[in-house]
């Protein structure tokens, strides 16, 4: 690797506060802290995720995603200048900031899961066939009346779930964790849901809901499982596969995926195993290098891949982050196994490298598009600053074999869906 890859002059540097980011001090003048693991349970032909398959084979989630209104696919835009500085071939980002209005990806597995549930609650009551699209009937609306929709969210699934409950006419209930960003409460009300912040984080969110909805009788659609509750995960998950299939209009060739590694933002896991069915079925031993990008306080995945017979367990030594989407101590057990059988590498990392990724997204390099991030849509460049940066992950850099003839996809898994925060990190307004 070329030495001037291995410096990263940090612009900024960020305290969290119980209330969000105290004043920036300028120029940090050691690197953050990042962590790294080369995934030993990777198998080179991943056994079949058959909940996946049925799902996708039942109802194909890109189809359904053409019917939304406004859909279109979200853009793929390369960053030149970015490569350069960081010594690889090419940087590609694709850019969920524009999905449906919605400013995240998460309307993908959401809008999916509503329409999955409804279809099949009608077809087992009705003779009549259910429709393609989310927009009921008159005697379908009837049919629905009285349930109720809810999940507990970071902030995106829940502003999708409540997009989709409005889109289908039916309330929804959404739990979110203390600390939540007041914009990110306020877009999910706006779509007319309830929003609850509750005592506790996203995984006591996920506890509370799952006891409410029982006891009152509410339609759990969440995006992380539990046993006995997969299903609805697995189609979240299976929806997913939507946003990488759109890149193969654009980026891949016959057999061939057009880029070297993948760098997935992990949270509880939906995303990641979704990119795995996807380049696993669609590339199996000929895939791109996987990577999982975590927060170090909240690396449920890499914790996972180090214990001794790669079984899901909680992250250690939990710590506040400015990435609230990917702030989640329990992966689902729905997506682990993908994962763990497809996964190539787990990276972790503190919040200053989310901090510097938005800024270079936000004021790019000469000749690169400008990106607007939020602090999990950075997460993608922030790991591959810490690949390409910290002599820490100098081992896992070379086995990953991240070089200059590297072609890199990133994901921009979210806009600046938590403006405040945004221009405290940034500086500036998005």
């Amino acid at each position: 690797m070329q030495a001037n890859i291995l410096v990263i002059q940090w612009t900024a540097k960020y305290e969290f506060a119980r209330d969000g980011f105290t004043s920036p001090r300028r120029l940090r003048t050691m690197p953050p802290v990042s962590l790294g693991v080369l995934n030993r349970f990777r198998r080179q032909e991943p056994r079949p995720d058959r909940a996946l398959r049925r799902a996708v084979e039942a109802c194909d989630p890109l189809a359904f995603h053409r019917t939304l209104p406004g859909y279109c696919p979200t853009p793929l835009v390369s960053l030149p200048g970015q490569a350069r500085r960081l010594g690889l071939r090419e940087v590609l980002v694709k850019d969920e900031a524009h999905r449906l209005g919605l400013n995240a990806f998460k309307v993908l597995g959401a809008s999916y899961a509503v329409y999955r549930f409804l279809r099949r609650q009608w077809e087992d009551r009705q003779s009549a066939p259910f429709g393609d699209t989310l927009a009921l009937t008159p005697e379908q609306r009837r049919f629905f009346e009285g349930a109720t929709l809810c999940t507990a969210t970071d902030g995106n699934h829940g502003r999708a779930v409540a997009w989709s409950a409005r889109v289908v006419g039916l309330p929804a209930v959404i739990y979110l964790p203390a600390g939540s960003a007041t914009a990110r409460v306020e877009n999910i009300r706006r779509e007319g849901a309830r929003a609850e912040v509750i005592d506790g984080g996203y995984d006591d969110a996920v506890r509370q809901i799952r006891n409410d909805a029982a006891a009152r009788g509410w339609q759990i659609i969440s995006d992380t499982a539990w046993p006995g509750y997969t299903e609805i995960p697995a189609w979240i998950q299976a929806a997913y596969t939507t946003l990488f299939r759109e890149l193969e209009q654009t980026l891949a060739r016959p057999g061939e995926p057009g880029v070297d590694a993948v760098i997935v933002q992990g949270g509880v896991g939906a995303l990641a195993a979704g990119a795995a069915w996807h380049y696993a079925e669609q590339y199996g031993a000929r895939r791109p290098r996987l990577i999982c990008v975590e927060p170090v306080g909240a690396a449920c995945l890499l914790a996972s891949a180090r214990s001794p017979k790669g079984t899901p367990v909680p992250a250690g030594n939990p710590a506040p982050t400015i990435m609230a989407g990917l702030n989640c101590r329990e992966v689902s057990v729905a997506a682990w196994p993908l994962i763990r059988d497809t996964f190539d590498a787990f990276v972790a990392i503190e919040d200053d490298y989310a901090v510097e990724a938005m800024n270079r997204y936000y004021r790019p390099e000469p000749g690169d598009p400008r990106i607007i991030a939020g602090e999990s849509g950075a997460a993608g460049l922030a790991a591959l600053l810490a690949l390409c940066a910290d002599p820490a992950l100098a081992d896992l850099r070379s086995a990953l074999g991240l070089g200059p003839a590297s072609r890199v996809l990133l994901l921009n898994t979210e806009g600046a869906t938590d403006p405040v925060g945004f221009a405290r990190a940034v500086g500036a307004q998005p």
